[in-house]
């Protein structure tokens, strides 16, 4: 098998069949990530305790990259510290520029598959998606953490 058909294939998998696309209720954080180039639209749940993503979920549409995309970075990050998913955040943007080292990107297990997406430009944003909502998450609930405004709470 090659590259290719290897990437379509866990690409498919993750988006006919997606493990995390659901409803959350108990969500501790939630933010809406949006790549108006393609329409893709999903809104990320995570539920952090004491640091650790306990667990997540996604929804919304959007093109097959966007949502197998949002769901191996969740198969990645659910049990992993915050900094530890940001950490393969890095990773994985790294990757899609051309700079993250083979070492690095086998750290992003089948994520990985979409190191040629960096190939596609059209599908950069797609594959990014779920990728740049939870970093925004992660800066938004840290800066929240940090503020004094009630509203904020």
């Amino acid at each position: 098998m090659d590259t290719q058909e290897l990437y379509r294939e866990i690409l498919n998998e993750h988006n006919l069949n997606p493990s995390h696309k659901t409803q959350m209720q108990d969500a501790t954080i939630s933010l809406n990530g949006v790549n108006p180039s393609c329409g893709d639209n999903i809104t990320l749940n995570l539920k952090i305790e004491d640091g650790i993503i306990k667990d997540g979920s996604f929804t919304g549409s959007g093109c097959a990259v966007s949502q197998a995309s949002c769901d191996m970075m969740l198969d990645l990050v659910i049990g992993k510290s915050v900094e530890e998913a940001d950490q393969l955040n890095n990773i994985f943007m790294g990757m899609i520029r051309g700079e993250s080292s083979e070492e690095e990107i086998e750290k992003l297990d089948e994520a990985a598959s979409l190191s040629d997406i960096a190939k596609m430009p059209a599908r950069v944003k797609c594959a990014v998606l779920g990728w740049r909502t939870m970093k925004e998450m992660f800066e938004t609930s840290s800066k929240c953490a940090s503020c004094t405004n009630p509203s904020c709470h």
